[in-house]
């Protein structure tokens, strides 16, 4: 036993691992002292996040230069061993080093960053990390109307990127084209009800129609798109029921709702300030008599 005992003590190759451990365990402080002192000294919030992802991915890589100094002349004779080893396990976590890939694959190719408003795997909210395995949303939607948050935290693999559509509703393009529909009876006046909807619409959102026109020139010239009409715009169709004004209008996608409400707010104003020129529609039935009914089984 103390032949054994000593014959580990002085072999080249348990040196070499106690090495590489101590030289990991002083990597891992360095790290966690240098994200610290960001979290201390930095104050804004996106260069702190950006700082802290930097620092970790430079300790990866310090990690793996300390191993590969270390073991320099002893890689030659695990080739072998390395290559089957390396097989099976690619076999067994093949959707670990696929969402590695994917995370690669979000790094250099852009497809969304860290704030970027996001649907990917069905799953939509805000990106609050981007992990070397997964990303993790701060999500919307679901029993929570519109846009806003819910309070759900939701970790989605990266390997999904090559497996769905990844809906980036902030990337290029931070803005929205968003509708809504108003009713109107026959017999209103409706270029009367044209003309206020216009003047409501373009209060509202002729700002976010200004700021986006920046954007859409960079996004045109960046991919083949054709001109797209920036500013609000009233459409009218005559149903069987009413007359339907649909506007269109852009926005940023952060306030999609709160434009609305605004919206919705002026034209319910303006209705009850048009005395009856504009006369709101709906699909309502009320009855008020029933006939009497005589039912007779034989």
């Amino acid at each position: 036993m103390q032949a054994l005992v000593k014959h580990l003590l002085f072999d080249p190759t348990v040196g070499k691992f106690i090495a590489a451990l101590l030289g990991l365990i002083v990597v891992y402080a360095l790290i966690r002292i240098a994200q610290r002192s960001i979290n201390r000294f930095v104050v804004d919030g996106t260069s702190r996040y950006r700082g802290r992802k930097f620092v970790a991915f430079l300790g990866y890589v310090l990690a793996i230069i300390v191993v590969a100094t270390i073991f320099s002349n002893k890689l030659g004779g695990f080739t072998v061993a390395f290559g089957v080893a390396g097989a099976g396990v690619a076999f067994a976590l093949q959707e670990v080093i696929a969402s590695a890939a994917g995370w690669v694959a979000v790094s250099v190719g852009h497809y969304y960053a860290v704030g970027d408003r996001v649907e990917l795997g069905g799953i939509k909210g805000d990106v609050i990390d981007i992990g070397i395995l997964r990303t993790t949303l701060m999500e919307v939607g679901q029993w929570v109307k519109a846009d806003l948050y819910n309070g759900r935290i939701v970790r989605v693999a990266n390997s999904f990127i090559f497996k769905e559509p990844v809906f980036n509703y902030s990337a290029d393009f931070p803005f929205l084209w968003d509708e809504i529909t108003l009713p109107v009876r026959y017999g209103s006046d409706w270029e009367y009800a044209r003309a206020v909807l216009n003047r409501v619409v373009d209060e509202i959102c002729k700002d976010y129609a200004m700021h986006s026109t920046e954007a859409w020139a960079q996004a045109v010239n960046r991919y083949r798109l054709e001109e797209a009409k920036i500013e609000p715009m009233i459409t009218l169709a005559a149903t069987d029921n009413w007359i339907e004004f649909t506007i269109r209008y852009i926005v940023d996608y952060r306030t999609r709702r709160y434009v609305r409400d605004r919206l919705f707010t002026r034209i319910l104003e303006e209705v009850d300030r048009s005395q009856d020129r504009i006369r709101l529609a709906s699909a309502t039935l009320e009855l008020t008599n029933l006939p009497r009914l005589d039912v007779r089984i034989a």
